[in-house]
């Protein structure tokens, strides 16, 4: 097995706590207030926040001004990329997925083993350079491809809190910095990059505001359709991400929906009182979904094409609501359908327990027969009309099977995920 890029980057974070002296995560205030030296200065330029800006980003992602992130939320950071269930978990995993895309495909090598070793042997600059560049794909994406919009924290306060709004002590801090070619928008997030990263630096949250501030408030409104009001939600006491945020960060666009195109009709025909708003084109990273209680009762979102075949092999997957990232080294599995014969995937969840990437073999089962390779002449859906196919595979495998029907799946001595 190789060493995963998450943990060469989880790597990257403790060297530089250990030579700085910081405290590590397990020993951060309960506060988690942003240390003065991540703090720019105003001289740097930029706009500061305005209270209709704190309001509005409030609204668009709580629902209401009285609503701050959780402690779980601000510890988040890039560099370390080891995710918990629920929380900042799914954006993680999209950046993740950007990273990989720069290691993987920016230099394509020969063989398997050249192009995953580049993954965790990549210098540090490297490494930074790659998760600039994720950072700035998404923001990119979000500005129409035209502009984005990076958010940093300031010493002094840009605001004076109204009093239907509740403090945090750093959104109001705010100061807007708004680049118009994409190569400025990567080379400010490289020389700022602890920004995001170092502990305390309230890296992804910073990150969800730039985010969002890129699209604008106004754009992400008109992309809900009316659908929801708001991107998170509250579950099991923290807020977690509704679809349209992923769409937003994997599309650029907050479409509340993954289906291919704008539904206007129900399955029966009828018309629907709103149109419903899916995904209009491809983009980079992919999409896969499964949920055995939805499938229980059949609800299980009927993810489209414009997600699971993205441009590049690399997939956001949500199973049974934890995020994880699924990604193949040939470039060419989406465009020859000869490929997908055998092929390799590799698996990264975040999750703790998982200290390397697992690498899965899909091939062909041979026992049946057929001319017809496109049609995948796997093992079926279960040997048993009458048996239940997630009692003898995993949810990762079922996970699979939504984008190649009928996969066979090889661990390869990996215990399999669950």
């Amino acid at each position: 097995m190789w060493p995963s890029a998450p943990q060469k980057l989880l790597d990257l974070g403790k060297d530089k706590e250990q030579e700085e002296g910081l405290p590590t995560s397990r020993t951060l205030s309960p506060l988690c207030s942003i240390p003065i030296r991540l703090m720019v200065s105003l001289a740097l330029g930029g706009a500061p926040v305005t209270p209709q800006l704190t309001e509005s980003l409030r609204k668009i992602l709580f629902g209401g001004t009285f609503y701050v992130f959780s402690y779980d939320w601000r510890k988040s950071l890039y560099y370390a990329l080891e995710t918990d269930r629920g929380g900042a978990g799914p954006i993680q995993m999209v950046v993740q997925a950007r990273v990989i895309k720069h290691l993987l495909f920016l230099h394509q090598s020969s063989s398997d083993t050249q192009t995953l070793h580049s993954l965790s042997q990549g210098g540090q600059q490297d490494q930074k350079r790659a998760l600039a560049a994720a950072l700035s794909d998404s923001l990119w994406l979000a500005g129409q491809e035209a502009s984005a919009t990076i958010t940093l924290v300031t010493e002094d306060y840009c605001i004076t809190p109204q009093l239907d709004y509740k403090l945090d002590d750093f959104t109001e801090k705010l100061q807007l910095f708004t680049f118009t070619k994409k190569e400025d928008v990567m080379e400010f997030i490289l020389e700022h990059v602890q920004c995001f990263t170092d502990e305390g630096s309230h890296g992804v949250i910073l990150f969800l505001y730039s985010l969002i501030f890129s699209r604008t408030v106004d754009r992400v409104k008109e992309d809900l359709n009316f659908t929801t009001c708001h991107l998170l939600h509250l579950r099991l006491g923290n807020f977690s991400c509704h679809q349209a945020l992923l769409n937003l960060l994997l599309t650029g666009r907050a479409s509340p929906h993954v289906f291919n195109g704008t539904l206007s009709s129900e399955d029966d025909g009828h018309p629907v009182a709103c149109p419903l708003q899916g995904i209009l084109s491809r983009s980079d990273m992919g999409y896969l979904h499964w949920n055995q209680e939805q499938m229980e009762t059949d609800t299980l979102p009927k993810v489209g094409s414009m997600l699971k075949t993205p441009r590049f092999p690399i997939w956001l997957c949500c199973i049974n609501r934890t995020y994880s990232v699924l990604f193949s080294v040939e470039r060419a599995l989406l465009s020859d359908w000869r490929k997908e014969q055998l092929f390799h995937l590799y698996y990264y969840n975040g999750q703790r327990t998982q200290r390397t990437t697992a690498r899965l073999t899909v091939g062909e089962d041979r026992s049946h027969s057929g001319s017809d390779t496109q049609s995948h002449h796997w093992e079926p859906l279960a040997r048993d009309s009458n048996e239940d196919p997630e009692k003898r595979l995993s949810s990762l495998e079922m996970t699979i099977r939504t984008k190649w029907d009928g996969a066979t799946v090889h661990w390869k001595g990996t215990s399999p995920f669950y």
